[in-house]
C-alpha cells in the first residue's frame, strides 16, 4: 500500500479515536453539572461519562453483523453525524434530562468507533506494522482525551455549556473521514469464512469488563476527588485529565518497547500500573504534583492495555470475524464502565460505611491488583499451551 494511502487511513484512525474521545466531553464538568442539579443524585451525574456505554453495548455487538450489510465508512460517517446532533442538542433547553438524553444516544457513535477501530486497523495493517498503527491508535484517543477534556475544562470554567462548543470535533471527523478513509464495501462472509469466535476473545471481553470498570472510576471520580486549594476547579481538573490522555500519547508511541520487553505480560505490567496510580490518588488528595503522577500512571494504564487487547483479539480470529471480535471486547469494556459508579459506590458504602471518592479510588487499586493477577495466569498458561 503506498505511503500516501497508509497516511490516510491512519488520518482516519485519528478521526475515530477523537469520536471516542467525546465519551469525556463533560468529565471535567461534574461538578459544575452537580452543581447546576442538586437534586440530581451523584451517580446519575457520574453517569454523563459511562451512560452512553449501555447503548454502545448493543451497538457495539450489532457493529459486527452491520458490517456485512453496510460499509464500514458509511458506519462511521453517521457515527460522525450523531455526535455532532447529540452534542449541540442541549444548547436547546436548560434540562438535565435532556443532556442524559443525549449522552446516552451519542452511544450509538460510541459503539461504532470503538468497535470499528481496530478494524481498520487490521484491515489495512499486518505483523509488526499492525502494532505500531494500533499503537498510533491509541495515542490518538489519547490526543483526542487530552485535547477535548483540557478544550472542554477551558470553555466551561464560567459555564459548564460552552463546553458543548467541544463537538464541533464531530464536523471535522465527519470530513476528514469522508476524504480520507477508503471504502472497502461491505464483509463478504461464506461457509468456508464465516463469522467465528473462539474462547481467547471473551476471556479478553471479561477482562476488558474489570478492566474498564475499575480504570473509569478516573474519569468519573477525579474532578470531585481534588482537594485542598483546587476543590471544584474545573481547569486543574481538566489539567489532570488532559495528563491522564497525554501520558496515553506516549504510552502509544511506546507499545512496541513495552511489548517487546513485556512479551505475553504487556497487559498485567499495564494493569499494575492503574493500581500504582490509584494509589497514589487516595494518599495525596490535595498535592497537586502528585496528583498529576498519579493521573500518569493510570493514563500509561490505558495507552498500553487497550491497543494490546485490541491486538489480541483481531489476531485471535479470521479476518470476517474481527468486527465481531473487536464488538465482543468494546462490549466488555462498555459494559464495565456503565456498571462501574453503581458497582464502585456501592461498594465504597458497603466496605468503609459512607460514599467517597477516596473510597472509590481504593476500591479500584484493589480490584485492578487483583485482575491483574489474573491476567497474568491467563497469559501464562496460554503461552504455555501454545508452545506445546
Amino acid at each position: 500500500m503506498p505511503k500516501s494511502k497508509k497516511l490516510k487511513v491512519i488520518i482516519a484512525i485519528v478521526c475515530i479515536s477523537f469520536l471516542q474521545g467525546l465519551q469525556h466531553s463533560v468529565t471535567p464538568m461534574l461538578q459544575s453539572i452537580q452543581d447546576a442539579f442538586p437534586e440530581v443524585k451523584t451517580s446519575l451525574v457520574q453517569m454523563l461519562v459511562s451512560g452512553p456505554g449501555l447503548l454502545a453495548m448493543a451497538v457495539a455487538l450489532l457493529s459486527g453483523i452491520l458490517v456485512t450489510k453496510i460499509s464500514k465508512k458509511k458506519l462511521l460517517l453517521i457515527a460522525a453525524v450523531i455526535a455532532l446532533v447529540t452534542g449541540f442538542l442541549p444548547f436547546a433547553k436548560e434540562s438535565f434530562a435532556l443532556l442524559f438524553a443525549c449522552r446516552i444516544v451519542y452511544g450509538i457513535t460510541l459503539g461504532l468507533a470503538m468497535s470499528l477501530n481496530g478494524v481498520i486497523v487490521a484491515d489495512f495493517f499486518e505483523g509488526e506494522e499492525r502494532v505500531q498503527v494500533m499503537g498510533i491508535q491509541a495515542a490518538s484517543v489519547g490526543a483526542g482525551m487530552m485535547i477535548i477534556n483540557a478544550a472542554a475544562g477551558a470553555l466551561g470554567a464560567l459555564d459548564y455549556h460552552l463546553s458543548y462548543w467541544i463537538n464541533l470535533i464531530a464536523l471535522i471527523a465527519f470530513i476528514l473521514l469522508f476524504v480520507c478513509l477508503p471504502d472497502t464495501g461491505r464483509v463478504v462472509t461464506d461457509r468456508e469464512n464465516r463469522i467465528t469466535l473462539n474462547k481467547e476473545v471473551f476471556i479478553m471481553g471479561a477482562v476488558g469488563l474489570f478492566f474498564f470498570l475499575f480504570l473509569i472510576t478516573f474519569n468519573t471520580n477525579i474532578s470531585m476527588h481534588i482537594g485542598g486549594k483546587y476543590a471544584g476547579n474545573s481547569s486543574f481538573a481538566g489539567i489532570v485529565n488532559a495528563v491522564f490522555s497525554l501520558v496515553q500519547i506516549a504510552a502509544g508511541f511506546v507499545l512496541g518497547i513495552v511489548t517487546k520487553l513485556c512479551k505475553k505480560q504487556t497487559m498485567t505490567a499495564a494493569l499494575l500500573s492503574f493500581a500504582v496510580g490509584a494509589m497514589i490518588l487516595v494518599l495525596f488528595p490535595a498535592n497537586a504534583a502528585l496528583l498529576l503522577v498519579g493521573a500518569l500512571f493510570c493514563g500509561f494504564c490505558q495507552g498500553i492495555f487497550m491497543p494490546t487487547g485490541m491486538v489480541t483479539v483481531t489476531n485471535a480470529v479470521n479476518p470476517q470475524s474481527s468486527a465481531m471480535a473487536t464488538a465482543v471486547f468494546s462490549c466488555g469494556i462498555q459494559l464495565g464502565g456503565f456498571i462501574s459508579p453503581i458497582v464502585t459506590n456501592a461498594g465504597s458504602r458497603l466496605f468503609f460505611g459512607e460514599e467517597t471518592t477516596g473510597h472509590v479510588f481504593l476500591i479500584a487499586a484493589v480490584g485492578m491488583l487483583i485482575l491483574a493477577a489474573l491476567t497474568a495466569v491467563w497469559r501464562a498458561l496460554n503461552a504455555k499451551k501454545k508452545a506445546v
